[in-house]
């Protein structure tokens, strides 16, 4: 049986389980990052700059940072100058309000958002090495620092958004995010471990991607393994589901860039 076999069969198992029609939050006091339920190699990889295979995008990321992009001919530095300054704990506040848009957006859409405003560049693509790097650039400079989003009174229409979509159970096997991270965590789902769904460390390596990964590609793999039909890339629905899941991460460390199985 393939991976992708092997895991929805395990998801129809706790589908067909007897869980709560609604699922009873973590308390506070229980949260715990992925990182705590990982094999001491994952987390020693992680730990150590020189192991992690995310700082390679880091490292890209700060290149980017300094080179000069679009009709403006600007660098991000030319704007924010010394990330480690600029951007130290920025991405502990993220998804945030934009004014302009009258919404949330996340990181890799606020770099985005500062390419077509200030440099008069095209957008970077979803997923794209550069996209990746330059996200996982500014979030490193948080690496540490206790994550704050959702705070903003402009933010509570979309935090509820994000919480109803949390707990709506979807797809041909009936599941919710809340089915596994609130009611199933610290059980094993085709032998990886359930964690609480905390997105502490994004953009993170995952050894199953062999590569640097957003949230959104995440929550794209498991709507679809649940087998409902995923939003695209950049859809409201998926900003306010990563707003919501880090509110709920509220007062844990930035670790980007993680690495998880």
């Amino acid at each position: 049986m393939t991976a992708v076999g092997t895991i929805a069969r395990a998801l129809l198992l706790l589908a067909t389980c007897a869980c709560p029609l609604v699922a009873a939050e973590i308390p506070f006091d229980q949260r715990r990052s992925g990182f705590t339920f990982m094999a001491p190699d994952t987390r020693a990889m992680q730990e150590d700059a020189t192991s992690n295979p995310g700082m390679l995008w880091v490292l890209d990321g700060e290149a980017l940072w300094k080179r000069k992009a679009g009709a403006a001919d600007k660098a991000c530095a030319d704007c924010h100058d010394d990330a480690s300054a600029s951007m130290h704990g920025i991405a502990a506040r993220y998804p945030a309000f934009d004014p302009v848009l009258g919404r949330p957006v996340n990181l890799e859409q606020r770099v985005n958002l500062c390419r077509t405003r200030h440099q008069q560049a095209t957008p970077l693509p979803y997923e794209s090495r550069d996209l990746l790097a330059l996200t996982a650039f500014v979030a490193h400079q948080s690496r540490d620092m206790p994550i704050e989003a959702g705070g903003d009174p402009q933010l509570a229409p979309f935090v509820a958004k994000g919480h109803e979509l949390f707990t709506q159970r979807q797809g041909q096997l009936n599941l919710a995010c809340a089915s596994c991270h609130d009611d199933n965590w610290d059980r094993r789902l085709a032998g990886s471990a359930i964690t609480q769904g905390h997105p502490t460390g994004y953009p993170m390596y995952r050894l199953e991607w062999q590569s640097l990964g957003s949230l959104q590609r995440r929550l794209r793999a498991c709507i679809f393994g649940i087998r409902a039909q995923p939003y695209d890339y950049g859809a409201p629905e998926l900003v306010d589901l990563e707003l919501y899941l880090m509110s709920r991460a509220r007062g844990m460390a930035i670790e980007t860039p993680a690495v998880r199985p």
